[in-house]
């Protein structure tokens, strides 16, 4: 039987942990993640697009040595997808086998509302008996209608899921759940009541600077610097849509990917695309406003590059 990995025992361990797993958490995220396992609630994260909420139950899955079970929520999503199914197809073709047998109704109608029928989807998958308690992400809950928070109650209340036709299925050790939440809409207080929560925001320059080191390992210094420094000015304009943490580590493998070792206006422009997800925004900031960013960091980036 696998043993289930220790969970750690400090913040620190929690920390250090997570940056194993190429994750880089401020003190406050990790306090947050720790007191999630340790009180078994589920962990709440809040925050923009981009800022690493669902790469933390990534790397908490790996450190673990857990299953990660991902809920991707969306418009319209309902109890069929998310937590359970019957099996029609099967259940149909054991109606035409007991037919053939001669069967009784009352036998096939008994036995076709069983476990062999039954189709686990990410809710229910996550409570059941498992040599090692999985992470259960529930993806962008804001994206989700209304009516799936109020399901979602009973799951994060008790874990565990009512099936009328069958039974009610009880984890016997609740699964680490994190759901996040990109806040195009609020979140019920129901619903975050029964966890931990934690607003995730765009990381400082310095921790930012050192997911890239770790996310690009083979980014020269200075164009690392550069990348941050660039970025930072364009989350102080008033964008479209603000890059973020994904968008600079992304931008950092398409700079290496074209071998550039510093930052130049014409490969900035050209590659905008990477960073700004919008016509606008990127008609906004091409030209002029690209070489007026340039001009600033560069003398910020020699300098601090001087210093090292």
């Amino acid at each position: 039987m696998t043993t289930a990995p220790r969970l750690p025992e400090s913040i620190e361990e929690t920390d250090a942990r997570l940056l194993a797993q190429d994750y880089v958490a401020d003190r406050r995220l990790a306090t947050a993640v720790f007191l999630a396992l340790k009180l078994e609630r589920p962990l709440f994260l809040e925050g923009e697009p981009g800022t690493g909420k669902t790469e933390i139950a990534k790397a908490l899955a790996r450190s673990l040595a857990a299953e990660l079970i991902r809920l991707q929520c969306y418009e319209g999503l309902d109890v069929n997808l998310a937590a359970y199914e019957w099996n029609y197809a099967r259940q149909m073709l054991e109606i035409r086998l007991g037919e053939a047998a001669h069967e009784s109704r009352e036998h096939m109608a008994a036995s076709l509302f069983s476990e062999r029928f039954l189709i686990a989807r990410p809710l229910l998958r996550s409570l059941l008996p498992q040599p090692v308690r999985p992470v259960l992400l529930i993806d962008e809950l804001d994206r989700a209608d209304e009516p799936f928070e109020a399901y979602l109650l009973e799951v994060l209340a008790e874990f565990q899921i009512t099936i009328p036709e069958l039974n009610t299925i009880r984890a016997e050790r609740a699964p680490i759940v994190i759901i996040t939440s990109n806040r195009t809409r609020e979140i019920h207080d129901a619903v975050k009541r029964r966890c931990i929560y934690h607003w995730v925001d765009y990381p400082e320059a310095a921790r930012e600077l050192e997911i890239v080191r770790l996310r690009v390992p083979h980014v020269k210094e200075a164009l690392a610097r550069q990348i941050v420094e660039f970025v930072h000015d364009l989350r102080s304009i008033d964008l479209y849509k603000i890059p973020g943490l994904s968008e600079t580590i992304e931008w950092g493998r398409a700079l290496l990917a074209l071998d550039r070792t510093a930052l130049d206006q014409q490969t900035i422009d050209d590659t905008l695309g990477v960073l700004l997800k919008h016509q606008d925004d990127i008609a906004r900031i091409r030209g002029s406003e690209t070489a007026r960013i340039l001009e600033r960091i560069g003398g910020a980036t020699a300098a601090a590059v001087g210093q090292d």
